[in-house]
């Protein structure tokens, strides 16, 4: 879901370039034919995970919740040379078809694709990662970012996706258990004396979390 005006996301479309125009074809066919598309990073999004990447040029990177490729394709842009990016998918179908776009890829060599439960698998990774980008199940949130937290560099960076949660943390009595999850975890780091975090109002809403 895009949190603000249509209009200003077509606009932020228009002016803005940091998004790969090779990824086009594969964005379109994800949001022209699969059955949860709305789950896909908006363009404008993706070329704001590019140009974070471009940025701080990461050695190694984490991904909890591939869908189809989209987002680790915008995230590998700024991989250094001999840099890794590791995403994972519990459903194996969209594994599946990000695989398949990913050996399009010029940074084909560099993409780990794990298929299965992002809690049993983090902990079986070994890199220290430089940025770790979380857009998965919203329940999990916390135990995610417990997972991530150890192993993040210093000044690594959490990006993590639907922190406004479609306007739903924005009421005074939050139901249903994907935003409660995701008000809970909002206070669990803004508790945090370990990071330092601010909230961007890009597309659902994006936290950047950074380690002191």
């Amino acid at each position: 879901m895009d949190f603000i005006n249509p209009l200003a996301n077509d606009y932020l479309d228009k002016y803005s370039e940091a998004t790969p125009s090779y990824l086009r074809a594969m964005y379109d066919e994800t949001m022209n034919t699969h059955g949860h598309a709305h789950l896909q990073s908006s363009w404008h999004q993706g070329g704001f995970l590019c140009m974070l990447s471009k940025l701080l040029r990461p050695e190694f990177i984490l991904e909890i919740g591939t869908f189809t490729g989209f987002s680790s394709l915008c995230l590998a842009e700024g991989l250094v040379e001999n840099g890794a990016l590791h995403t994972i998918e519990l459903r194996p179908e969209d594994a599946t078809t990000a695989i398949q776009y990913f050996k399009q890829s010029p940074k084909a060599t560099q993409l780990k694709v794990h298929i299965g439960d992002a809690k049993a698998i983090i902990p079986t990774l070994t890199p220290m990662w430089d940025i770790v980008f979380i857009d998965a199940d919203k329940t999990s949130y916390i135990d995610y970012y417990e997972l991530v937290l150890p192993q993040l560099n210093k000044d690594g960076l959490i990006i993590v996706d639907n922190v406004l949660f479609h306007g739903e943390v924005l009421v005074p009595s939050i139901s249903g258990k994907s935003a409660k999850a995701i008000q809970a975890f909002n206070e669990h780091v803004f508790n945090d004396t370990r990071t330092e975090q601010t909230i961007l109002s890009i597309r659902d809403g994006l936290t950047l979390i950074r380690k002191k």
